[in-house]
């Protein structure tokens, strides 16, 4: 996402708020408003129900594909093992933050409920708290999984038909290898020409975050600034303690290297991160440090950093788990000790499929939402909300993302004896 478009849905944000604030205090009827208004900002929330699907079911199939030959397992199975370690780490950091800071619960879900009359129906929490009922949906046929949005079943399905397929591209039988081949090449064309249409969308994007926030705002007003102000000061700390705690005492423990060193060797693609909020953006930058700066072996840097930028997203981690806390405080939901540990989970499962594209996190709340089995309309308002303040957090989940991929990636260098000699 250019510069430009950044400043411009920042612009529409900032421009929806106030228009929504000024209804809201001058207590004049928005019927009309809304009827004329809200339809706008409804669509961009449809396109993004619209592309997740084909942007999850692609970005895994082509991930999974690209994991290691059998040449490389033992250094990419340790590869892969790290990635979700940090994410469990981050999942767990970002639900703990979000039970402290709480989001939504200064508003009785009584008071929620009344303000939010088009979507005031209850959840059930019940299945939604079940692990068997999360396991068990996790293996589906695919083509139902698909026609029902089953998301967490489409990632499993996804996953496993990459690695398959990735087994048959090694195959003995050289038709088997061709076809295997170009089917690669079409995936990954499929994923670019969806990946272009998330450009598309991204470019409708500013028209659409005014839309919504001017209509949230007018119907809901001040009740939103709360819930805005925690969400955000808890993504931004959940962020700083991977950053500066969990990621350090990582390094220390596994390498016995001086983490602070280290950390500053990769200041350059954690700052370009935070600028272009694309983990696939910043890949060479991070290439580029892992060779020059961390001095690892190309044979797994070129194979680590781009499943990484594909695959490994703790910064969507610690995000997710904040507007579930919200979801669940606006509209009743249970948020106890199962519901955590099955919102850890999927947290995890779902951060595989963010794409390393900006605003992918967006497209994975979907997952998380209705995983609590909220109603469509009740998604609406939860993605409406994130809709406004996406730009801002995508910038530290970015650098987040960007962060542990080369951590993680420099721990299983220094383990594996994979950095050059020169380098103490």
């Amino acid at each position: 996402m250019n510069k430009n478009l950044v400043w411009m849905i920042l612009g529409a944000f900032i421009l929806g708020l106030a228009v929504g604030i000024v209804f809201w205090q001058t207590g004049v009827n928005i019927t009309g408003y809304v009827t004329w208004v809200q339809p706008f900002g409804q669509i961009l929330v449809s396109m993004l129900k619209m592309i997740v699907i084909p942007v999850i079911l692609l970005s895994l199939i082509s991930g999974a594909a690209s994991l290691p030959t059998k040449e490389f397992g033992k250094i990419g199975v340790k590869v892969i093992v790290w990635y979700f370690l940090t994410s469990l780490f981050a999942a767990v950091v970002g639900s703990f933050l979000a039970v402290a800071f709480n989001p939504g619960s200064g508003t009785s879900h009584a008071e929620w409920a009344g303000l939010m009359k088009s979507a005031a129906g209850e959840v059930n929490p019940a299945s939604a708290g079940s692990l068997t009922d999360v396991f068990l949906s996790m293996f589906q046929n695919p083509f139902q999984a698909l026609a029902q949005g089953n998301f967490l079943a489409i990632i499993v399905f996804s996953i496993a038909f990459g690695i398959a397929l990735k087994i048959i591209s090694e195959s003995e039988n050289p038709k088997l290898r061709e076809g295997a081949s170009q089917f690669l090449n079409i995936v990954e064309t499929c994923k670019e020409t969806v990946f272009k249409m998330v450009d598309w969308i991204l470019a409708y994007s500013p028209i659409g975050v005014f839309c919504l926030t001017s209509v949230n705002f007018a119907q809901y007003g001040s009740t939103l600034f709360g819930p805005y102000i925690m969400l955000t000061l808890g993504v931004v700390i959940g962020i700083m303690v991977m950053v500066f705690i969990v990621y350090p005492v990582m390094i220390a423990v596994s390498t016995r290297k001086n983490p602070i060193s280290i950390m500053m060797k990769i200041r350059e693609p954690m700052l370009t991160s935070f600028v272009t909020r694309s983990s696939a953006a910043t890949l060479p930058v991070s290439l580029r440090a892992a060779k020059e700066e961390l001095k690892i072996s190309d044979n797994l840097s070129s194979f680590s950093l781009p499943l990484g930028s594909t695959v490994n997203m703790d910064g969507v981690c610690v995000h997710l788990p904040m507007f579930a806390v919200l979801a669940a405080n606006m509209f009743g939901a249970e948020m106890g000790f199962i519901p955590l540990v099955v919102l850890v989970i999927t947290t995890v499962l779902a951060s595989v499929g963010a794409g390393g594209v900006p605003g992918g996190s967006l497209m994975l709340l979907f997952i998380i939402l209705q995983n609590m089995n909220l109603g469509p309309e009740q998604i609406a308002i939860i993605v409406g909300l994130a809709l406004g303040i996406n730009p801002i957090l995508d910038m530290f989940e970015t650098m987040n993302n960007v962060t542990g991929d080369l951590v993680c990636t420099y721990c299983v260098a220094e383990m594996s004896d994979m950095i050059e000699k020169d380098t103490k």
